[in-house]
């Protein structure tokens, strides 16, 4: 007897069908972006889903399965956005507090205009080492910086680009970072060691950049010219509306020690948050209800100063919003390419292609970008092709370290150079690096945040040279296998 049923199988796409939806939004951002001139990525970006989702269904999956796709990725994403929110609240408040005021200030008198690109390139980078997170480094001292670079006359973008360079980097190789985590896990080997194996290229780009950097400031900034009386202005409105003490760095260090004790950042951050509040009641006179609006709205103050003005009337949980609704669109976006099967298709078609290490660590690189561009995703883009390309690695007798170290450098470190990807549309909320109305002058970042696009670049010559690419040791080979046997195992029981 036949039993006819309506349910059609689940298929994977093909790889023509894969890339309809892929192809499509990105020609959907760049009709938004650059021929209508309004960087507004949300509406290209659901179209997107709704693209990809209707290939799913066309494939045999319902719309159930695909919203739990969808819902899965941005369910573990939801810390990171935990932290943007924490973030607009920090801000509001610890302006309000004096700590970004005072950080302004005694950065304006303590530095060199010359040096300070290479200086904020390099505290970004501790701190974020120490806090674990570039998100909460950039939304913080990040910012004060952005303040002392305008007061240097510094173009807003060179700022960024140095802030991101360090904040990004630090993140990449601190032990308390979730996504230098994440890459050991989906391929197989320990955080230290691959911590270990990124510094031929992580040293090098940092000391490459560190070099562009001062050079870019003794060019662009002349020592005898008229930004002093702009400094003194800027130093003199602060202490005028604000009590300007060492003391108020106390917030900074709350978070910072509650870091280094590895407390995770989302409660760090909180305790930022209240620590600063006490200091603004307690030393610039605010109320209670001021600081609640402060967290919510973003603090705001009228000054005689245009540039106090435009630096400090920012922050808020309200200020994140589109930075936010953005992000949960884009990876909503990625999680349906993953469910569906559409991010699978594509990357087999390209392994199907390569079978040496130097084509294969390439395509690993090459594939988390890629996936970076697509999907929005930093997690996604270290996540699937760990998943896909270890196996590949295996078979070539060579140890995931490579992998490891291509995918957190394809994933975390291209992640804040696209402006849709969650990374990006962080910073540019954060920073406040307006890029409306046609003005994309500040997405100069991108080009400018050196050491994140070095470092790739560097770990693709090397791929090619056979240059610190380790094979895969007798102990890692045995992981291996013992790790096969078991899954075999629960295979065989289920």
């Amino acid at each position: 007897m036949t039993v006819h049923t309506d349910k059609k199988e689940e298929q994977k796409p093909s790889l023509a069908l894969a890339l309809v939806p892929v192809v499509l939004t990105l020609v959907l951002l760049g009709i938004q972006i650059f021929y209508f001139g309004d960087f507004t990525p949300h509406i290209p970006l659901a179209i997107g889903l709704a693209l990809t989702a209707l290939v799913g269904i066309k494939q045999g999956l319902k719309w159930k399965q695909i919203e739990k796709g969808i819902f899965h990725v941005i369910h573990v994403s939801m810390p990171s956005v935990s932290v943007l929110i924490l973030v607009g609240m920090l801000v509001g408040v610890w302006i309000a507090s004096g700590t970004v005021p005072t950080l302004i200030y005694y950065g304006l008198t303590l530095l060199s205009p010359q040096i300070f690109l290479a200086a904020a390139m390099l505290l970004c980078a501790v701190v974020s080492v120490s806090l674990g997170t570039s998100w909460g480094t950039v939304g913080t001292v990040g910012l004060a910086l952005m303040g002392i670079g305008a007061g240097f006359e510094i173009p807003m973008y060179w700022t960024a680009g140095a802030v991101v360079s360090g904040a990004f980097f630090g993140d990449k190789i601190s032990p308390l970072s979730d996504t230098t985590n994440l890459a050991p896990a989906v391929t197989g080997t320990d955080v230290f060691s691959h911590i270990k194996n990124m510094m031929p290229t992580t040293i090098p780009a940092m000391l490459v950049a560190l070099v562009i950097y001062l050079v870019a400031g003794f060019s662009m900034i002349d020592s005898n010219n008229s930004s002093f009386e702009r400094i003194t202005a800027i130093t003199q409105s602060l202490q005028n509306n604000f009590e300007i003490s060492a003391w108020l760095l106390a917030p900074a260090l709350v978070v910072i020690a509650l870091a280094v004790r590895r407390m995770p950042p989302i409660p760090s951050l909180f305790a930022g948050v209240v620590a600063g509040a006490i200091v603004a009641v307690f030393t610039q006179g605010a109320g209670i209800h001021d600081i609640i609006t402060y967290a919510n709205s973003g603090y705001s103050i009228t000054t005689s100063s245009d540039a106090i003005n435009s630096l400090l009337n920012r922050g808020g949980i309200q200020s994140m919003m589109w930075t936010i609704s953005l992000i949960l669109i884009a990876l909503g976006f990625g999680g349906a390419l993953e469910r569906t099967g559409c991010l699978e298709a594509i990357i087999s078609a390209i392994m199907s292609k390569v079978s040496s290490f130097k084509g294969v660590q390439t395509s690993a690189t090459l594939t988390s970008v890629a996936t970076n561009l697509v999907a929005g995703d930093p997690y996604l883009s270290i996540a699937l092709p760990g998943r896909m390309y270890a196996p590949v690695y295996r078979g070539l007798k060579y140890s995931t370290l490579n992998l490891s170290r291509a995918i957190e450098e394809g994933g975390t470190l291209v992640s804040p150079l696209v402006p849709w990807n969650a990374g990006g549309a962080f910073v540019i909320g954060a920073l406040g690096l307006s890029i409306g109305d046609g003005n994309f002058e500040n997405l100069l970042y991108i080009p400018l945040a050196f050491a994140c696009w070095i470092s790739p670049i560097l770990g693709l010559i090397y791929a090619q040279l056979g240059l610190f690419s380790p094979k895969a040791t007798e102990e890692e080979q045995t992981r291996w296998k013992k790790r096969d046997e078991l899954v075999m195992k629960y295979e065989m029981a289920h």
